[in-house]
C-alpha cells in the first residue's frame, strides 16, 4: 500500500480523486467507485500498487496493436481492479470486485522486476493491459519510466476514463494505446458500461492531441451496440476526430460474465461494420475474435498492395521495407513498423 497521485482533500476528511474521469469523493474508511483505492484518515492509498495479478508475453497483435512493431512480443501486467462496470467483461474475476472492501491479491513484484523480465523474455514492450490500467496509475507510471531506459516502448490497453492531469503526466512515455469505444450512445454506456460516452470521446481526443499512436476497439454486441447508427457514429468520429489512418478493430462478442444471454456475434455484423468504416474513410478496419480469413491483413492505403499477412495473432508475412510499401513506396502509419530492414517484422 502506498500513497496515491493525484487527490486533493475536502473537508469532513474526505478527499477527491482525480485520477479517472469520475472524479470520486472518498469519506475517510470508504474506496473510490474502482474500490483499488482508499481513504485512510484523510490520505488516500493505492492499494494494488505493486500488485501483479496477471503477467504473460503475448503477441503485440493480441493487445491489439497492429500498427506497432508488428510480429514483436510485449510483456504484459495487470493489476487488480476497473472504474467501469462493464456487464461483458471478459476478465471480470480480476477487474471486477464484488464488494467495496474486497481484498486486493497480487504477486509483489516490482516494477524493476518487470522491466527485467519483459528484457529477459526478449520483448520489445511493455503492456499494460487486462484490467483498467487507469486504476493501476502508480505502478503503471513507475514501470513506464524505468521502461524507457531500457529501450522499451510502453502501450497501454484501456476503457478511455483516464482524467487529464495524469494523461498528460503519463504521456510522454506512452508510445501507443487500444482504446475501447464500446458503442455511440450515452445509454449503452450507461446501462451496460456505468460511464458516459461523452467523456471517452473527450479522452480519445486527447489521446490524440498528445501525440500517442491510438487504435480502437469496438466489441460488438447483438441487440446493443450494432445498430446502424451507433456504427456510423463510430465510424464517423475516429474519421472526422482521430484521424481516417486510425485503425479501427471491429470485435466479435460472446456470452461472458452478465451477458450470457447475448448470442454471439455473427460475422455478417463484423463485416457490414466495416465497410460502414470504410464508407466513413477509414483506410484499416480489422475484424476480431472470429475466423475471418483477410480481415487481419494490412495493406496499403495507396495502391492495395498487401503488407502484413496475420493469422490468429500471428504474423505470417511482413512486407514491409523501411515502413514503407514495397510496390509503390506509400508508408504506412503506426509505430516503429521497418520490417524487415529492422527484424521487427517477419
Amino acid at each position: 500500500m502506498h500513497e496515491a497521485m493525484f487527490w486533493n482533500t475536502e473537508d469532513q476528511g474526505r478527499v477527491r480523486c482525480e485520477l479517472c474521469r469520475f472524479h470520486c469523493v472518498i469519506g475517510d474508511g470508504q474506496r473510490g467507485r474502482c474500490r483499488v483505492r482508499e481513504n485512510r484518515d484523510g490520505v488516500l492509498y493505492s492499494l494494488n500498487d505493486g500488485l501483479a495479478i496477471a503477467t504473460h508475453i503475448d503477441p503485440i497483435e493480441k493487445k491489439p496493436l497492429f500498427h506497432v512493431m508488428p510480429g514483436s512480443h510485449s510483456y504484459s501486467v495487470a493489476a487488480m481492479g476497473c472504474n467501469f462496470r462493464c456487464r461483458h467483461c471478459q476478465n471480470a474475476t480480476i477487474s471486477q470486485l464484488q464488494s467495496a472492501h474486497a481484498e486486493i491479491v497480487g504477486e509483489p513484484i516490482s516494477s524493476r522486476q518487470i522491466v527485467r523480465m519483459a528484457v529477459a523474455g526478449k520483448c520489445q514492450s511493455i503492456s499494460y493491459t487486462y484490467t483498467e490500467p487507469t486504476v493501476f496509475y502508480e505502478y503503471m507510471y513507475e514501470t513506464a519510466l524505468l521502461a524507457r531506459e531500457e529501450g522499451l516502448l510502453n502501450l497501454m490497453v484501456s476503457n478511455g476514463y483516464m482524467a487529464e492531469a495524469p494523461l498528460r503526466q503519463l504521456a510522454p512515455q506512452l508510445d501507443a494505446a487500444n482504446i475501447d469505444l464500446k458503442g455511440f450512445s450515452e445509454s449503452f454506456y450507461r446501462e451496460i458500461c456505468g460511464a458516459e460516452l461523452g467523456q471517452v470521446l473527450e479522452s480519445l481526443k486527447l489521446f490524440k492531441e498528445l501525440g500517442i499512436w491510438l487504435e480502437v476497439t469496438t466489441l460488438l454486441i447483438p441487440g446493443y451496440n450494432d445498430d446502424a447508427r451507433q456504427l456510423e457514429g463510430i465510424a464517423r468520429f475516429i474519421a472526422e476526430q482521430l484521424g481516417v489512418n486510425t485503425p479501427w478493430h471491429v470485435t466479435a462478442f460472446y456470452p461472458t460474465y452478465r451477458l450470457t444471454d447475448v448470442p454471439p456475434t455473427p460475422l455478417s455484423s463484423l463485416e457490414r461494420a466495416s465497410e460502414i468504416g470504410r464508407q466513413s474513410g477509414l483506410t484499416s478496419i480489422y475484424l476480431g475474435n472470429v475466423d475471418s480469413g483477410r480481415g487481419e491483413h494490412s495493406y496499403c492505403v495507396a495502391c492495395g498492395a498487401l503488407l502484413i499477412e496475420r493469422n490468429r495473432f500471428r504474423v505470417v508475412e511482413n512486407h514491409l521495407h523501411q515502413g514503407r510499401c514495397p510496390d509503390c513506396g506509400a508508408a504506412m502509419a503506426g509505430v516503429a513498423l521497418a520490417g524487415k530492414t529492422d527484424g521487427s517484422g517477419r
